[in-house]
């Protein structure tokens, strides 16, 4: 097992053909390889088109907007609050919204989200497994009390998923009746992995379809909602940035409560203090790759086929070799002039090469929008008694909590 933090040696790793090591979410677009990955990256493109991605600024809005008047009572009371519940049901919902076309209500329902709840315990049990040497065998594994845990969580998760398929595929024929009633929404991702065919004219099986989806589920929601509750805890803790932000976003809306397609690229400042969170709190700190072939680095060193190579997104993001005073937020750094001077490599929260994240404009558009509409309403403030203590799961998370507080923005 060999594990990597510098962008000369990631670049040979992700530009190579390398496969990923399995994940809970069968054998979905993260995971699958050769020919199936190639197909599905080809059919599953599409939803990702700027046309598809256009509507789903104002779901998002809905969404943020939804968390944003749940904090109205921490604003009043000026008590210090856990984040990352709080975003991750936002991001679940928005998911579910914009790729799904259903509205959830998970965010104002009480109670825990069962969904939710599988997919912190599959996160757990996946990086146990990973580190519980034992368990690497799928007979001991099979047998432990973990994994009956394990096989209860990925019954819940792709219980929801099913679920979710099933209703579309029974919107999609009341849709297309004869006596022509068409339902007035968008065409969604789901939309796109039911309807998407191949030059053979064939779609995607039922197992192929839950795969993705579970992935898409997964990864949409997770992965986004890790990466905007550090952003917040971030400038929550810098309050110049904060404030430097917020005049850019009041200058953009100008008066206006929501925010639009034409207001995503107005906010460079808030674009580089988004970046540079990702660069210090990597949604996923890390990958692994199992080598398909020998291969040869830069340098001359050479690793045989059949190896485990890891590569710590979190390490590459902090190297002092590539990064001056690495530990410090400085958003300056993703200003065009700096950012032509280093490897490509370097910034990889999305990873990169050929199987770089699919959904990266989507989250990007995502965190820009939430990060906005909450610099507009509310003035972000770090509690100093409860620091988050780093955890890196399959995403990064803490162990404590991230906890901030807020009050009303002064939007004078």
């Amino acid at each position: 097992y060999l594990n990597i933090h510098h962008p000369d040696y990631v670049k040979t790793v992700w530009t190579s053909s390398a496969n990923f090591p399995c994940l809970p979410l069968g054998d979905g677009l993260l995971v699958s390889k050769g020919q199936k990955w190639f197909r599905h990256r080809r059919l599953l493109t599409p939803g990702f088109h700027y046309e598809v991605l256009k509507p789903y600024v104002n779901l998002v809005s809905a969404s943020t907007t939804t968390m944003l008047d749940k904090w109205e009572r921490y604003a009043k009371s000026n008590e210090s609050f856990e984040l990352f519940e709080h975003v991750s049901l936002m991001t679940l919902d928005s998911i579910l919204k914009c790729a799904f076309s259903d509205d959830s209500r998970c965010q104002t329902e009480s109670g825990t989200n069962a969904y939710i709840k599988a997919v912190y315990e599959l996160s757990y049990l996946v990086n146990l497994r990973f580190r519980t040497f034992p368990y690497h065998s799928d007979l001991l594994f099979y047998l432990s009390p973990h994994g009956f845990r394990f096989r209860k969580a990925c019954k819940v998760a792709h219980g929801h998923t099913e679920e979710v398929i099933r209703k579309r595929k029974e919107a999609l024929k009341e849709e297309n009746r004869p006596d022509g009633i068409q339902a007035k929404r968008n065409k969604d991702f789901l939309d796109i992995l039911l309807l998407a065919r191949d030059e053979n004219q064939q779609g995607l099986s039922d197992k192929d379809l839950r795969a993705e989806v579970d992935t898409f589920m997964f990864e949409g929601h997770d992965t986004t909602a890790s990466g905007l509750s550090f952003i917040l805890y971030s400038l929550a803790c810098q309050p110049e940035h904060q404030r430097l932000c917020r005049e850019e976003i009041l200058r953009t809306l100008d008066g206006r409560d929501s925010f639009s397609w034409e207001d995503l690229g107005k906010i460079p400042y808030t674009t580089m203090c988004i970046k540079e969170s990702l660069r210090l709190y990597p949604p996923v700190p890390g990958a692994s790759r199992v080598t398909t072939k020998p291969m040869t680095f830069f340098d001359g060193r050479t690793l045989q086929a059949g190896c485990y190579v890891g590569t710590s997104v979190f390490g590459i993001h902090r190297n002092a070799a590539v990064w001056e005073n690495p530990n410090v937020f400085d958003p300056l750094r993703f200003l065009p002039e700096n950012v032509s001077k280093r490897s490509p490599h370097a910034f990889v929260p999305f990873s990169a090469g050929p199987r770089n994240c699919i959904g990266q404009t989507f989250a990007m558009n995502e965190l820009k929008v939430a990060t906005a509409l909450t610099l507009k309403r509310y003035q972000l403030i770090e509690d100093p008694t409860q620091k988050p203590k780093l955890l890196a799961q399959l995403v990064l998370r803490s162990i404590n909590g991230i906890h901030i507080r807020v009050k009303a923005a002064d939007v004078q």
